[in-house]
This record gives C-alpha cells, sequence and structure tokens, in this order.
C-alpha cells in the first residue's frame, strides 16, 4: 500500500515514539512480545497531553497503524520471528460528524471575498473556488499541478491521492474560470518574483499549480491561513479550515439530492461508510420537520 508523504511522516513518529518507549523499559525488538504490545497500549490510553487531555481515538488508530506496518516489515525482512501486534485490537474510532459546516452563503462569501486584482489575490480566489466546486483534500491540492487542470473541459485530475488512487472530478464553471484567470495573470507573476534565502527550488515549485508568493512550495498550514484570512475577511465566525469546505460541498450535495455514490466518487472516499456521515439530519430541517408536524410545534 502506497502511503502520502504526511502519513510516512507521522508514521515515522509513532515509531519513533514507541522505540524510545522500548527502550526506557530495556525491551529490544527481537523479543518483543504480545503481552509488552498490551501493556504499551493500556500506557497511551493513560497519556496525557501538555493540556492535560487525553489523547483522541484518532491518535490510538494511527500508532497501532504505524507499528502494525512497522512490525509487519519486521516479519517479511525476517528481522523478528513473529508479529507481535497479531491479534490485537485495533482502538475503534467514533463516527463524528464534522465540526464547522457553511452555509451555502457562507461559502460564496468567502470565495468572493478576494478582490481579484493582485496575483496573490487570484491565486487565493482560485483555491478557494478550487476547493468548493470539488471537495479535494488540502494534500491533494498543494500536490496539484497545471497539467492536472483543463479549464475548456472543466476537469481537474487529481493524481495519487489518498490510498495512490488517481481520479477525475468535475470544475464549476466559476472555479474553471478563476484558474484560467489565475493561471494567465497571477501564477506567472509569482513563480517570477524575487527569491531570497534557500528557500525551495524553483523547479519543484514550477510543477505545483498554487505557489507561495515568491514562487516557493505551498504547504498545508499556509493553505490554512489563506482560508482563515478571507473567512475572517468575509465576517464569517465559524472556525474554518481547507477541510471545511470539503465538509461542506458533501453536505450541500446531499442536501440538494445528490446521489451518496457519486458523493463518495467526487471525494474520492474509498468506503461508502466514510461517505454515509453526510446523512446526518441537520438541525434546521429537524426544526423544520418538527414546526410541521409535531401536535405542539407551532
Amino acid at each position: 500500500m502506497r502511503h502520502g508523504e504526511r502519513t510516512v511522516i507521522e508514521y515515522v513518529a509513532h515509531v519513533r515514539a514507541f522505540l524510545a518507549w522500548a527502550e526506557a523499559k530495556g525491551l529490544t525488538l527481537a523479543g518483543m512480545k504480545r503481552e509488552d504490545l498490551v501493556a504499551y497500549q493500556s500506557e497511551l490510553f493513560a497519556l496525557r497531553r501538555g493540556d492535560g487531555k487525553p489523547y483522541s481515538a484518532g491518535f490510538q488508530a494511527n500508532r497501532f497503524s504505524a507499528l502494525k506496518s512497522f512490525f509487519g516489515f519486521l516479519t517479511r525482512r525476517q528481522l523478528v520471528l513473529h508479529d507481535p501486534m497479531a491479534g490485537l485490537e485495533r482502538p475503534r474510532l467514533e463516527t463524528r460528524l464534522p465540526r464547522t459546516i457553511l452555509t451555502p452563503r457562507e461559502a460564496r462569501k468567502i470565495i468572493e471575498a478576494p478582490s481579484t486584482r493582485t496575483p496573490l489575490d487570484l491565486r487565493d480566489r482560485a483555491i478557494l473556488e478550487t476547493l468548493y466546486a470539488t471537495g479535494i483534500r488540502a494534500s491533494e491540492l498543494i500536490q496539484l499541478s497545471p497539467f492536472d487542470v483543463d479549464t475548456e473541459e472543466r476537469m481537474l485530475r487529481v493524481v495519487r491521492g489518498k490510498g495512490g488512487k488517481d481520479r477525475n472530478v468535475p470544475l464549476t464553471p466559476p472555479a474553471a474560470a478563476a484558474i484560467e484567470r489565475y493561471l494567465a495573470h497571477g501564477r506567472p507573476v509569482l513563480l517570477a518574483a524575487t527569491r531570497t534565502g534557500s528557500g525551495v527550488y524553483p523547479t519543484k515549485a514550477s510543477k505545483r499549480l498554487f505557489v507561495s508568493p515568491r514562487g516557493g512550495v505551498l504547504y498545508r498550514a499556509t493553505l490554512d491561513k489563506i482560508v482563515r484570512r478571507w473567512a475572517r475577511e468575509a465576517g464569517v465566525k465559524k472556525r474554518v479550515t481547507a477541510h471545511t469546505f470539503r465538509h461542506s460541498v458533501a453536505t450541500h450535495l446531499l442536501k440538494h439530492g445528490a446521489d451518496i455514490r457519486h458523493i463518495q466518487a467526487l471525494l474520492g472516499h474509498g468506503s461508502l461508510t466514510t461517505t454515509e456521515r453526510y446523512t446526518h439530519v441537520e438541525i434546521s430541517d429537524l426544526q423544520a420537520v418538527v414546526r410541521r408536524a409535531h401536535p405542539r410545534g407551532r
């Protein structure tokens, strides 16, 4: 299975933390037993962050997956005689609803906040339009190449998305137009910007669709700053990130009658179960039902 760059970095950090624990306990990989891993899991459940709060179930599950991959690798290479992770139960994840969903009006206000008078505004408008049009992941957006976009056919190609899968997703007319304007009048100016310091090699950045103000690579943290800035400018008080647009477009499509399997294909979900969390009944809909149907609802 091919993992994304961010997943690899997280897995390495998880394995390093485990190795530090094993060293502190005087344990070796060759002598590791299932009981040792059970004890480690128990300590993880009791582990607290700097603010005193427990780590999430997602953190526990990711640590488990990282160690599962690690010991699987060691077993395949015959560096250990047996896999001590075999038979251990993976921490169960709660199916949580997205914390923040934008209304269509809020999404439009954020997208239309950039003035489009400067190269950076053109870039930001194209980013926001793309996020809302496609529901693309933040990691997928920053990896896009100019060759992955066909504004004439209004099509965007995600190459090696989550799980190493490719997919084609349609662009809305406003998104295609915004990308076209950015490619013509924004991106060339940013790539030609004067570069100072070490930075990222221009050749690497020039392969990306969306670049930094100095023509460098755009990173995930920067992308979220861009989204937060325009949400603030638009007067939207919710905590908005790039991923908020992904949740929002799925909810809006579903609410307007889109088939859940089409939404699954758009978002690139490997399992329909992941997409089904968007089938929740929004409180506004529930309030309308109560007003209409409940004997004391009026």
